[in-house]
């Protein structure tokens, strides 16, 4: 690579490894200090990553590398590597990088042993469908069944559709709950402060999503790539994942193979009265080109156009707002734009602000 994409992809690195510790996974800016140092010395990291090196961070090549690796640790083919993962009953994440560790050069080793594998990992999308973020768009869906309609939802970028089940989920503050009593994933107290008034009827008559490249949630082979973009030393998301897929046994909820605003142009094209249409997103945004957005809000303008009190449109999206996620509901008819909640990026714990 180029000095230029050297510095470029050091600066990406950085700036992921921040986010890490800044998030709580002591495990991965540990791994991406080792990613930094070998990048910065033209080693077997760096020339695995050099096809990759001028990408934008939004492209989130170093999350694929991180996936790609925990991958192998769950399949059972990085043993060495293993030793240092708290998902497989590793090592304990803290521990990682201390006097005596050898994390870069099995972390070194096992990229050598498995370049290949990698490479085509560093080529695949992103699939963190994070159920935490259910915990931060109860509250936007609550204000829309506020309207005494049930709800038609409707989810881009869906990933596996585990955030179009967030109503069979169970959630807890003091007193107040939403969500099945038996659901096996439980949201103890997410809110810090006050949280949204759970106890609006809600009723999800219709849920249905589009991805790319849509996962299967029941197949071994979908449930292992979701769990390989959990963080491997943040136990308590990997515990959510696992109840999230034990739901999705039981409430279908199917992803459509298809880009956002070809589906979208289908699943709008006309107002469905007695229903109130939710078109959601969590942390998708950054992985569309700029005419897909641009195609998105097209479309998302024109339905809101030929919205109706009886046939209402809302937007709801959990995306980027500096150092958390920022939770926004628009509506029709008007288009009104609300703030309702800040977040962390995986979920918990959420600001509730309306």
């Amino acid at each position: 690579m180029t000095p230029d994409q050297r510095a470029t992809l050091l600066d990406t690195i950085a700036t992921q490894r921040l986010g890490c510790e800044l998030a709580g996974s002591p495990l991965y800016a540990a791994i991406l200090e080792v990613v930094a140092a070998d990048v910065a010395s033209d080693g077997p990291l760096g020339r695995l990553l050099a096809p990759v090196a001028d990408a934008p961070f939004g492209d989130a090549v170093l999350l694929r590398l991180l996936g790609g690796l925990h991958r192998l640790v769950l399949e059972g083919r990085a043993p060495e590597l293993a030793r240092r993962y708290p998902s497989v009953a590793g090592a304990d994440a803290v521990a990682v990088g201390g006097r005596g560790d050898r994390l870069g050069p099995v972390l070194i080793s096992t990229v050598e042993d498995h370049a290949a594998r990698l490479a085509a990992d560093l080529r695949a999308n992103v699939q963190t469908n994070e159920v935490g973020r259910s915990a931060s768009l109860l509250g936007g869906y609550l204000e829309v069944a506020r309207a005494g309609l049930p709800l038609r939802v409707l989810e881009v970028g869906a990933s596996a559709g585990l955030n179009l089940r967030f109503d069979r989920y169970r959630y807890l503050d003091g007193p107040h709950a939403f969500g099945p009593a038996d659901s096996p994933l439980r949201f103890v107290g997410p809110w810090a402060g006050a949280a949204p008034d759970l106890d609006v009827a809600l009723e999800v008559v219709e849920r249905a999503g589009c991805d790319v490249a849509p996962i299967d949630p029941a197949d071994p082979a979908g449930a292992l790539r979701l769990r390989s973009f959990v963080w491997a030393d943040q136990l308590d998301r990997l515990a959510r994942l696992d109840a999230a897929l034990e739901v999705a046994t039981t409430t279908p909820a199917p992803v459509t193979c298809s880009g956002a605003a070809d589906w979208l142009d289908a699943v709008l094209a006309e107002p469905t009265p007695g229903r109130a249409t939710v078109v959601s997103h969590s942390i998708v945004l950054q992985y569309l080109s700029p005419d897909e957005r641009r195609r998105l809000l097209d479309r998302l303008d024109a339905a809101g156009d030929a919205a109706s009190p009886e046939a209402p449109l809302a937007w709801l999206r959990l995306e980027p707002g500096g150092d958390q996620a920022e939770l926004r509901l628009t509506t029709w008819p008007g288009g009104a734009t609300r703030v309702l909640a800040t977040s962390a990026y995986h979920g918990p714990p959420v600001v509730w602000r309306s």
